[in-house]
């Protein structure tokens, strides 16, 4: 079994999402979260760490990270255990540092998540359950977070990207 982590950096209302390249032998073409393989005698969160720095060129802060959720797939030799993580805080502006592996990083809306091609269906969903979004997912069919309604964009960090005076200042 192969165990892998992946990590949710989210920032203004969206989510870094890595393109794998079409090359790949192993999900080709496919948005995914950042990650890797967990190295012998690692703990995840130092997986995750490393991964972070190397793919992305980011030091997580490690208190920052908090376990999301755990997917499955596959069976046997190729069974893969992926670790979720969420991210809070990272110090570094992200870029792709693994264009062998990626061949586009972006940061995607919570509304775009939909229409991409993601690595695991059930994505979509663990993306969504993230506290940053929760805000964006009770306002959608209720009010817009442009509106004037300044306690909602307090509160709300997914919708503070509307409004540029609560925007995440880089570390």
């Amino acid at each position: 079994m192969h165990v892998v982590v992946t990590g949710a950096l989210v920032e203004n209302g969206a989510v870094l999402l890595v393109h794998r390249r079409p090359t790949k032998r192993v999900y080709p073409d496919v948005w995914d979260l950042p990650g890797g393989q967990v190295e012998a005698g690692e703990s995840e969160l130092q997986a995750l760490a490393r991964e972070m720095h190397e793919e992305l060129g980011v030091h997580i802060v490690a208190e920052s990270a908090s376990r999301l959720g755990v997917m499955h797939d596959g069976s046997g030799e190729d069974a893969v255990h992926v670790g979720v993580w969420e991210i809070g805080d990272w110090v570094g502006s992200p870029t792709n540092r693994a264009p062998d592996e990626h061949d586009d990083i972006a940061w995607v809306g919570i509304s775009e998540l939909g229409g991409l091609p993601l690595v695991h269906g059930v994505l979509a969903a663990l993306v969504r359950s993230l506290p940053e979004f929760e805000c964006a997912r009770r306002h959608s069919d209720v009010t817009d977070c442009n509106q004037d309604n300044r306690v909602t964009k307090a509160d709300c960090r997914a919708c503070a990207g509307t409004d540029s005076s609560s925007a995440r200042s880089a570390p």
